[in-house]
């Protein structure tokens, strides 16, 4: 089974937090990292801005990932939110496994 790496920022880390929760509960991701702060430089409508956010990095398989964009884009507060996913090429066979059981 394909496993996926999907980030995505969030205004603070108490967003981030209890969307990821909701995300794992669901069993669409195996697991949320939330990382905070980050800060980001963007362009966005046309001017440079910056802002604190919270970054959340994914793991989930491959055939979660249309029903996790989904459910993510429904619960973030940005009208476009960053969602981005890779696939794992490498990785603990172990690991992956878990993965994939996890977002069975």
């Amino acid at each position: 089974m394909d496993a996926l790496i999907a980030l995505c920022t969030f205004p603070d880390a108490e967003t981030a937090r209890k969307i990821a929760k909701e995300i794992v509960d669901l069993r669409l991701v195996a697991c949320g990292n939330v990382l905070s702060p980050i800060h980001s430089v963007y362009r966005w409508q046309g001017k440079v801005e910056s802002s604190d956010e919270a970054l959340a990095i994914f793991k989930l398989t491959a055939n979660r990932y249309p029903e996790f964009e989904a459910k993510l884009r429904s619960l973030h507060p940005y009208d476009t939110p960053e969602i981005i996913a890779c696939k794992i090429d490498n990785g603990l066979p172990e690991y992956l496994r878990w993965v994939a059981e996890s977002c069975a």
